[in-house]
């Protein structure tokens, strides 16, 4: 079956009518699932299953379970996971064994998500925090530094990937300098590529063969002055796909964040056309996801290839001992109680 080149959110907890039609008329190549679109695990399965069913075949089903402040999946029918920042204290303490750590703990997310349905995760985090930026990445960063945020960054998408869960690298090529929430403005980077080049791009590029990434709502004005990288083409051949060397599959963060203009459907012809693979709009509102669709054309050539490859991490699971994984997750999480 051929997919349309976008990612959609629903509405709530169950699938209404109109979201049936819809997806059975639009075939998204994925849904993403939000905390209210979450109440307990078989109703989250029931929603994926009756979305699955609607498109007519597998397709990705995506949520954001970084852990700490971003944990859609939360107790008490879920496990409490780890901030970023705290990955990032274990790893002062001992980093071969915060690197062990991680991967033991995101094999355990993905068996949880498996559970559900739930096939693609967008984690890790590899943004590059600097003083004075705005607290939106803030405690998610996995270090202050490229090498470590790098390490465990990779560390977490082999768990998650030994699970079947497909992990999505985010914000590329880099969100850790944008002082506004990108959620409600568009942020503007002025550094230097020479200076991005070594520090925020640095952890992306390191994790370049990974399968998928998801882009960044900010403007580079070094790079591409007038416009942000994810609707930037110039940001996407030249440092994504050039620089850094990511030939995955790409797809856009949220259009419906205010960094960006137009309508939904100009948004995702916007990423569309600047060289991304997906469209990822999530609020589920009805009349933009009709937009976004109408905007979206089949997946097909090179996107088509990517997003097969992406779907082919959720095929196999490797075992792992679930006690052993336990054991870890508790460690990190007393590391640090308020990171």
């Amino acid at each position: 079956m051929t997919h349309a080149a976008f990612i959609t959110g629903l509405s709530g907890l169950e699938l209404t009518g109109a979201e049936t039609s819809f997806l059975r008329a639009a075939k998204p190549a994925g849904v993403i699932l939000f905390a209210r679109n979450v109440d307990h695990p078989d109703q989250v399965r029931r929603l994926i299953a009756e979305a699955q069913a609607a498109i007519g075949s597998a397709v990705l089903v995506l949520v954001d379970q970084e852990g700490g402040r971003v944990q859609r999946l939360r107790p008490p029918h879920w496990r409490t996971l780890p901030s970023g920042a705290q990955y990032a204290a274990r790893a002062t303490i001992e980093l071969p064994r915060a690197i062990a750590d991680a991967r033991a703990i995101s094999r355990l997310i993905a068996h949880d998500l498996r559970a559900v349905g739930i096939t693609c995760n967008c984690t890790p985090v590899l943004d590059l925090p600097i003083a004075g930026a705005h607290e939106v990445i803030g405690n998610r960063a996995l270090g202050t530094s490229p090498a470590p945020i790098a390490a465990l960054g990779r560390a977490i998408a082999e768990g998650h990937m030994d699970g079947g869960v497909l992990p999505v690298i985010k914000h590329i090529p880099g969100h850790g300098r944008a002082l506004v929430d990108t959620h409600h403005a568009l942020p503007t980077v002025a550094a230097t590529e020479h200076e991005l080049i070594a520090t925020d791009f640095a952890p992306f590029k390191a994790l370049a063969t990974l399968p998928a990434a998801m882009t960044a709502h900010v403007v580079f004005s070094m790079i591409d002055p007038t416009t942000t990288a994810s609707t930037s083409a110039i940001v996407t051949s030249r440092i994504i796909r050039g620089h850094i060397g990511f030939d995955g599959l790409l797809m856009s963060d949220d259009l419906s964040m205010q960094a960006l203009q137009g309508t939904p459907g100009e948004r995702a012809a916007a990423v569309l056309r600047a060289g991304t693979d997906l469209a990822l709009h999530c609020n589920g509102v009805m009349v933009e996801m009709e937009h976004v669709a109408s905007a979206s054309p089949a997946l097909t050539g090179k996107p088509a290839v990517r997003y097969a490859n992406a779907l082919a991490v959720t095929h196999t699971q490797s075992p792992f001992s679930m006690a052993d994984a336990e054991a870890c997750l508790q460690r990190v999480l007393g590391v640090s109680a308020t990171s």
